[in-house]
């Protein structure tokens, strides 16, 4: 009886705890989440330059195509 109380009070908390974690992150969003002024994203892995077969970041291929 005492079991079955305490697992329903942990399963709420850990309810409510995701809960405010979701909607901290939607309000009030962490920087590393962000864009460059161009849309692609702060945390993006580098992409397969085709011509050198190196790795380049995406942020340089978009400036590379937009001709800047």
């Amino acid at each position: 009886m005492v079991a079955t109380y305490v697992m329903r009070i942990y399963a709420g908390l850990v309810t409510l705890l995701t809960l405010a974690g979701l909607a901290y992150v939607i309000i009030a969003p962490p920087a590393s989440l962000g864009v460059s002024r161009d849309g692609v994203p702060h945390f993006t892995p580098p992409v397969l330059n085709p011509e050198t077969g190196k790795g380049i970041s995406l942020d340089e291929l978009v400036r590379h195509y937009k001709g800047q």
